[in-house]
């Protein structure tokens, strides 16, 4: 049995050698469409949602100003998404699916759904579950610790 504690086959490296494998099979996924992940999650926020501020956008997906900027700037170029002033604050900008991307987004897979199929395939579903379970709670344990103090 593994010791758990051992940093070469602890819940952490295998929870992100799994993200990574993950990261990388979506990617592969989503190329022949032209898009990566992170374009995929904002067109999927923007069909989800509607029209939303760049700022809600880079606030839901959990990315800086800068990075949120350059992938708007990027999906505006391929005519996928508009970006106009809010109605209500001329300061914040309204991000929203242009037809192009309407019908892009109609066309492509879920590329998550497609890898979640593959890496789980025979997989027991308690044990999904349990993994799933301990995955949260040792996310809201270091979230919830202050460290460095």
């Amino acid at each position: 049995m593994s010791d758990p504690v051992n940093e070469r086959t602890s819940v952490g490296t295998w929870a992100k050698r799994y993200y990574y494998a993950n990261r990388a099979a979506v990617e592969a996924v989503l190329r022949p469409q032209g898009i990566g992940s992170t374009q995929w999650a904002l067109l999927y926020e923007l069909d989800a949602n509607g029209p939303t501020s760049q700022r809600d956008l880079g606030r839901t997906l959990h990315l800086e100003r800068a990075s949120i900027s350059g992938i708007v700037a990027t999906l505006i170029r391929k005519g996928l998404i508009e970006q106009t002033p809010s109605a209500t604050d001329q300061r914040q900008r309204l991000i929203t699916l242009t037809e192009a991307g309407r019908t892009l987004w109609n066309s492509l897979p879920d590329p998550f759904a497609e890898v979640r199929a593959v890496a789980l395939a025979g997989l027991d579903t308690d044990d999904i579950a349990t993994a799933i379970r301990v995955l949260q709670k040792a996310t809201e344990h270091v979230e919830g610790h202050t460290f460095g103090t």
